[in-house]
């Protein structure tokens, strides 16, 4: 009876012996991830966290010039808020934004989604035009400013030529009238954002499977009952992503517009993101003002930036179940 109890004794020891083994080891292995962890965490704290919580910190102060000799910044709340959301270019810059977003995002989707469908059908050259219509993205954006200056010349521009040889007469200033500087800057956005747009809905077409056309062909649908009842539904999960981080990058745009109008004249293609830089670094050096500005920027697009990522994460769930 004495052996029973015996045996049944190092038969409960041994387990406890071998988890006491597997503490060292599981320990171990956590310092080590936690080492591979440690420079992408001292990169997202040093570039992205303290930028970010510092910029929070300097709206909520008299932030200016002198600051940087004296280093005094009197604390001063939401007075910065206030004093943004009173002042006389605030509203038109938050109209702008809007106007610029929505122009945006409806003419590179729209026009994007054509020429993924148009790319659809197999032609000569079907690669080499595809992977030259990736240009306008691929290419820096200051150098995409640069044509789009040249190309919109009041004296020699090509789109002026354009025009002029319809039999239009009139001068068309696009760069200096305050009327078509904020369509100046759209037009070379929609533009630099077409390719982005084709590229990941060209993919989501190329996933739709061949046999659902061919049938609706049987059965008599035409191409816009074939885009209606097919493509747009199977297309809808891809569309969305696309909106949502068009949405997100439109809101950052900033080098597009310094580089074609730099916000003028008069501030009419200004929006929200050159509106701060112009706060902080270009009227008065009031960086308090400007950090205000973009905290609110920042806000709206973290706000969309958490519903894509919902979005994404409910639809990874519906396709992993």
């Amino acid at each position: 009876m004495t052996r029973v109890v015996e045996a049944g004794a190092a038969k409960t020891a041994a387990p406890a012996s071998q988890q006491h083994r597997r503490l060292p080891r599981l320990r171990s292995e956590q310092i080590v991830g936690l080492l591979f962890l440690l420079p992408a965490l001292v990169y997202v704290t040093a570039l992205y966290a303290y930028p970010i919580v510092f910029n929070v910190v300097m709206s909520l102060e008299h932030y200016t010039l002198k600051t940087f000799v004296t280093g005094e910044a009197p604390f001063v709340g939401l007075d910065n808020f206030d004093h943004l959301v009173n002042h006389p270019e605030f509203w038109p810059a938050v109209t702008n934004t809007v106007w610029f977003v929505v122009g945006s995002l409806f003419f590179q989707f729209t026009l994007g989604l054509a020429i993924a469908i148009f790319y659809q059908h197999k032609f000569p050259l079907n690669g080499i035009l595809r992977a030259l219509i990736l240009i306008p993205w691929l290419a820096p954006v200051l150098v995409s400013g640069a044509i789009w200056v040249r190309l919109l010349d009041q004296d020699y521009g090509v789109v002026n030529f354009a025009i002029h040889s319809l039999g239009y007469s009139g001068q068309i200033s696009w760069l200096t009238d305050p009327n078509l500087s904020l369509i100046s800057v759209l037009i070379a956005n929609i533009w630099i954002g077409i390719p982005f747009n084709m590229v990941i809905l060209y993919g989501g077409l190329q996933a739709i499977p061949r046999v659902l056309y061919e049938a609706a062909s049987i059965d008599g649908a035409n191409a816009w009952q074939r885009f209606r009842y097919i493509t747009w539904p199977l297309l809808r999960p891809v569309s969305t992503v696309v909106l949502l981080l068009g949405l997100v990058y439109t809101l950052k745009v900033f080098d597009v517009i310094m580089s074609i109008t730099r916000g003028g004249p008069a501030d009419t293609s200004q929006i929200l993101n050159t509106w701060a830089y112009s706060l902080a670094f270009t009227n008065g050096f009031n960086f308090g003002l400007g950090a205000a500005a973009g905290d609110i920027l920042l806000v709206i697009v973290l706000g969309f930036g958490l519903l894509y990522l919902r979005y994404a994460y409910r639809e990874l769930r519906e396709t992993t179940t």
